[in-house]
C-alpha cells in the first residue's frame, strides 16, 4: 500500500516556503526550558510538544506504549511562554508529533558535514498512513548560515545549501535526506522544528506558501568545499579506527576471561 506522501517533496526531498513576514518576540525561545539533547553538533532542545507532555525529547517509540512520531502532547508551561511559535506549528492543521526549538552553537562547514544525519521519523508508522516530515522555521537572523542537504552523506555531487535568515521556512523529508546546519557567527542559532504528518492538510499549507523544491543556493568557495569534504573523510576514518580497535580489545578481553 505504501505511505501517503507530499508530491511537492518528490523532486529534491524538501521545499522552501515563502519567508515568514511577521516579527516574533525572542522571549518566546529564550524563556522556555531547554534540555541537553545532542543532535548534530553542540545543541540543546526546548520541547513544546512531546510524547506525554513532559519536558523531554525522546522518540515516541522509546515510551510505553511505544508509538510513531504523531499525536504529540503540548506542554502547558512551554506553550504559555511561546504562544506564537505554538500557533505556527499548529497552522497547517496536520497531525503534530514532536515540536521543539533547537539551540545550535556556531560550527564549521566540516563540522556540518561530519554531523550529517537522517532522522528516524517513521518507526512504527502504520502502512497506509501519512509519512512524517519536519518543518524548520528559522527564528534568529543567521544570514551567513545555511542548511546542508544531501541524498548521500559522503557524496558532494548533489548538495543543497539553503540560506537561513530570520523567517526562512523549509519542510524536509529528513528520513530521506542527510542534513545538518553550518552556523557561523558568535551567537547560537534558534529554529522551531515540527514533525508533521503528510496528507491533504500539509499539501494545502505547502501550496498556500508557494513551496518550491529549488531555491537560490548558497555559493561556497570550492576550496572550502574541498577542505570540508576531506575533513569529513578524515574524521570518519578516525571514528572507524577507534571502534575497530575497541572491538578487538573487547574480543581479547573476553578470550582472556
Amino acid at each position: 500500500m505504501g505511505y501517503i506522501k507530499s508530491a511537492a517533496l518528490d523532486e529534491t526531498g524538501f521545499v522552501v516556503l515563502d519567508p515568514y513576514d511577521r516579527e516574533l518576540d525572542p522571549k518566546e525561545w529564550l524563556s522556555i526550558e531547554y534540555v541537553d539533547w545532542k543532535s548534530s553538533g553542540d545543541t540543546r532542545f526546548a520541547p513544546l510538544a512531546s510524547a506525554k507532555g513532559e519536558i523531554e525529547c525522546n522518540g515516541f517509540w522509546n515510551h510505553t506504549p511505544p508509538r510513531t512520531d504523531k499525536d504529540g502532547v503540548w506542554i502547558p508551561s512551554q506553550v504559555e511562554k511561546a504562544p506564537d511559535m505554538t500557533r505556527r506549528a499548529q497552522e497547517p492543521g496536520a497531525n503534530v508529533g514532536r515540536c521543539r526549538v533547537i539551540e545550535l552553537q556556531p560550527n564549521t562547514y566540516a563540522d556540518a558535514l561530519y554531523n550529517l544525519h537522517q532522522d528516524d521519523n517513521n518507526r512504527l508508522n502504520p502502512d497506509g498512513t501519512g509519512w512524517v516530515v519536519r518543518g524548520f522555521f528559522n527564528l534568529t537572523d543567521d544570514k551567513n548560515s545555511y542548511f546542508v542537504l544531501r541524498e548521500n552523506r559522503t557524496d558532494p555531487s548533489i548538495e543543497y545549501r539553503v540560506a537561513l535568515p530570520a523567517g526562512a521556512q523549509l519542510i524536509v523529508d529528513t528520513q530521506r535526506l542527510w542534513h545538518a546546519v553550518h552556523h557561523t557567527g558568535d551567537e547560537p542559532r534558534y529554529c522551531l522544528i515540527t514533525s508533521w504528518e503528510s496528507g491533504p492538510e500539509l499539501d494545502a499549507y505547502i501550496e498556500k506558501y508557494h513551496g518550491k523544491p529549488t531555491t537560490d543556493y548558497v555559493d561556497v568557495p570550492q576550496d572550502v568545499l574541498d577542505a570540508g569534504q576531506a575533513e569529513q573523510a578524515r574524521r570518519d576514518a578516525a571514528r572507524a579506527a577507534y571502534y575497530a580497535a575497541k572491538g578487538k580489545a573487547e574480543v581479547q578481553a573476553m578470550s582472556e576471561a
